[in-house]
């Protein structure tokens, strides 16, 4: 699934980042293929925001369709 279809609350892992242009900024950030977050809320039409620890990171839609990720428990 992508990651716009997480549900709030899931802990989710990072399989891919399908945007080769974005990936590199994605790394800086903490977001690579593999890490593991919680997708903490799902604003309606925006953004989706994960948390790893005490770091919170606000990712947009169009971006978050793009990951693809697979549920953890």
């Amino acid at each position: 699934m992508t990651l716009d279809k997480a549900k709030k609350g899931s802990k989710v892992k990072i399989i891919t980042i399908n945007d080769n242009n974005i990936k590199p900024q994605a790394i800086r950030i903490g977001l690579y293929e593999g890490a593991i977050f919680t997708c903490s809320e799902k604003l309606p039409g925006g953004p989706v925001i994960l948390q790893n620890r005490l770091q919170e990171i606000a990712i947009g839609r169009g971006l978050a369709q793009g990951i693809v990720v697979e549920g953890v428990k």
